[in-house]
């Protein structure tokens, strides 16, 4: 006994359009850097800080970025919080997811030196050079409209530890 497949088509009627009827776009959905999970992304985060920062030792950079990530933390809320995690490799993700964000926005000034005291030995020169160790290589690894969109969530002053030029003045 053999069985038939019956295939219906439906037609569309075709719609001619005049270049005065309103069309509406839809635009397209924002771009998400893919999650990037895994020890080798971790490893890939902490090397790219290693040169950043020109650290000599990989557990050197990976304890600056544990500190600046948290720090930076308690900053990011919201979609771009969530954004931020998943664009970050699993362990940074859970560095910055494990934050309570902060009640009272820091300057750029005041991050620094929340960042300096977490470092034993740090001053707020060396403090200033770790902080943009770790943040100037986050545009690469999670895109640069996140980081626009985490710095517009930022008091000003934030866009230079980002590797970004800041163009507006800070208060």
């Amino acid at each position: 006994m053999s069985a038939t497949t019956v295939h219906s088509v439906t037609t569309v009627p075709s719609v001619t359009m005049s270049p005065t009827t309103p069309t509406t776009l839809i635009p397209a959905p924002p771009h998400h850097p893919r999650p990037r999970g895994g020890d080798d992304a971790w490893t890939e985060l902490i090397e790219a800080v290693r040169e950043s920062g020109q650290y000599t030792t990989r557990s050197e950079a990976e304890r600056v970025t544990r500190i600046v990530l948290s720090a930076l933390g308690g900053h990011v809320i919201g979609d771009e919080r969530v954004d931020l995690a998943r664009a970050l490799p699993e362990e940074a993700a859970r560095v910055v997811a494990a934050q309570i964000p902060v009640t009272r926005r820091l300057t750029a000034a005041e991050f620094v030196e929340s960042v300096a005291a977490r470092i034993e030995g740090a001053t707020p020169a060396t403090a200033r050079w770790d902080v943009s160790s770790v943040l100037s290589v986050l545009p690469d690894l999670v895109g640069d409209d996140l980081v626009t969109r985490v710095l517009a969530q930022l008091p000003p002053g934030y866009a230079l530890l980002f590797g970004r030029a800041d163009l507006c003045p800070t208060a």
